[in-house]
């Protein structure tokens, strides 16, 4: 098994080993983002936890996240990281975010710059389950777990056709964009990652 490892954090890791409990939490402290957009803004400070694999090995994976969102921005969820060969990164994140008053589901998609799509959390509390598959036509697909029930977001096609990827990050992170409010801790449960 794949150990897991922290970025931008020195906080204990709760997958050294290999192994994840089944409930672990990610604290962030405020100022830390994952966003890019033109013509100058490129953050990457988010603590994120993740284990690295072949893009091609990747599945699905799939988190149930939880957390006290007070701040504008506040955030936590899955995360993927194409590490490129020339060093450049692209990457997928979905969860929880805080705007416009109240929890949504985003998702936000960074090719060249990072676009974003909301959707209202449904049960209109701040938590939900997010699952990411790499689906049979070569798309990635973005749900809502609800027992059961699976209700997609969003589809990103390009992801699995990028080519020169030296490694894919799988995980979990967390971010305070805004400079109030003291750290922020996002509660993480039953973090499944299925490769083939």
């Amino acid at each position: 098994m794949t150990e897991y490892k922290f970025i931008n954090s020195d906080a204990e890791n709760p997958g050294a080993g290999g192994s994840i409990a089944p409930f672990f939490s990610i604290t962030t402290p405020p100022s830390t983002d994952i966003w890019e957009k033109p013509p100058s803004t490129s953050r990457f400070s988010a603590p994120i936890l993740y284990q690295s694999m072949p893009l091609g090995s990747f599945k699905r994976v799939r988190v149930a996240i939880n957390a006290q969102w007070k701040q504008l921005y506040d955030q936590g969820g899955l995360i993927l990281v194409l590490r490129k060969s020339d060093g450049t990164q692209k990457w997928v994140k979905a969860g929880i975010e805080i705007t416009h008053g109240r929890p949504h589901l985003g998702v936000v998609a960074k090719d060249r710059w990072a676009d974003w799509s909301l959707l209202p959390v449904p049960s209109g509390g701040g938590a939900a389950t997010i699952e990411m598959v790499r689906e049979d036509d070569g798309s990635l697909w973005i749900y809502l777990v609800e027992g059961v029930q699976k209700s997609p977001i969003r589809e990103v096609t390009w992801l699995f056709q990028e080519e020169d990827v030296s490694e894919l990050w799988v995980g979990t992170y967390a971010a305070r964009p805004g400079k109030e409010g003291g750290e922020l801790s996002v509660e993480f449960g039953h973090l499944n990652v299925e490769t083939v």
